[in-house]
């Protein structure tokens, strides 16, 4: 097989991707195996190698020319403003990704809030937290008899003097066999009940905390992705180690979102996606890997900000960010 054909039935339209002679130049020098070398034939002048070379060049090359596609339509992201940032505290950086390739293309570096991506890890907090989430929804159905719901009984069996016996009004009586229950289960019982805010705002900084630490949190720019295709996931996941389960977040609802990642999840028992107002404690730890777009991120970042940061005030809050604002200013001019 000759080059020549390799970029007319290979890659096709050899011109649209690269030159042809810069494409040519590099395949030539370049040794494709060192147990069976590339060979010259003599009769025709042309440069052979074998298929299974050809094959993997042409795929390099194409995976080369998705890549600089992918990265020349979307802007390479480096910093965003962050809200109410400490100043002791360093932003956290993560990059950001793409869905619409297998590769794991880098996007940029995007900066992360500490106070939701780098807290103080509460184990204490996840496990009311989860605890919560499976006791609220909890109904127990189970339901006894007591003696008044018991069938029989309603005739004294023997009288109160004058036998020896001990003293019984009913056979239905909890000392007896067969009679009702005195302190049984008296369903249906919900175990509803209400965690505090603070403690359900701490425990999503925390979940989100150990995914990021542990290196299981992804930012994509969005969950378009080519094909609607359950393979196409399941290759992209096994291509960047993303493990057995996925969680796919988004600022949006599930009707709105995009429709081939709707129809790829709904067949891959694993892979889930779910919008950011649903997004709880106990889905995050539960899959293996969890994927943010960065409006969810943004969106996250302002809620849970806002619900670490409101028992403070607004007039008290203007004046601590004011007074940080003022502290900025004089480092500023103090290392000017």
């Amino acid at each position: 097989m000759s080059l020549s054909y390799l970029f007319r039935n290979v890659i096709g339209k050899s011109s649209q991707y690269v030159r042809l002679s810069s494409c040519c130049q590099h395949l030539q020098t370049q040794n494709f195996s060192t147990s069976t070398p590339s060979y010259k034939d003599e009769s025709s002048g042309g440069f052979h190698v074998k298929d299974s070379e050809l094959d993997e060049a042409s795929e390099k090359i194409h995976k080369e020319y998705v890549s600089a596609k992918i990265r020349a339509s979307l802007p390479l992201i480096t910093s965003r403003p962050l809200k109410q940032l400490p100043l002791h505290k360093e932003p956290k950086q993560a990059w950001l990704e793409t869905l619409r390739s297998k590769e794991d293309i880098k996007l940029g570096l995007i900066d992360l809030h500490p106070d939701v991506f780098a807290t103080y890890p509460r184990i204490d907090i996840l496990h009311r937290c989860i605890h919560w989430q499976k006791q609220y929804t909890r109904i127990n159905f189970e339901k006894v008899k007591t003696r008044a719901e018991m069938r029989g009984g309603g005739r004294k069996p023997w009288a109160q003097k004058g036998s020896g016996r001990a003293r019984h009004g009913s056979i239905r009586s909890p000392l007896w066999k067969g009679g009702g229950s005195a302190k049984g289960p008296r369903g249906p019982q919900s175990y509803w009940y209400v965690l505090p805010t603070r403690i359900r705002e701490r425990g999503l900084r925390v979940a989100l905390t150990v995914k990021y630490s542990q290196d299981t949190m992804h930012v994509v720019d969005s969950l378009d992705i080519p094909h609607p295709e359950p393979e196409y996931l399941e290759d992209l996941g096994t291509e960047r180690y993303w493990g057995g389960s996925v969680l796919f977040i988004d600022h949006k609802p599930i009707e709105e979102m995009p429709s081939n990642i709707i129809a790829a999840t709904n067949r891959i028992k694993t892979y889930n996606v779910m919008s950011t107002e649903g997004l709880n404690v106990y889905s995050m730890l539960k899959h293996n890997t969890l994927v943010l777009t960065l409006d969810a991120v943004n969106f996250l970042e302002e809620r849970l900000l806002y619900h670490m940061n409101r028992y403070t005030g607004d007039f008290k809050y203007d004046v601590i960010m004011s007074q940080q604002l003022n502290r900025v200013d004089a480092f500023n001019k103090q290392a000017s």
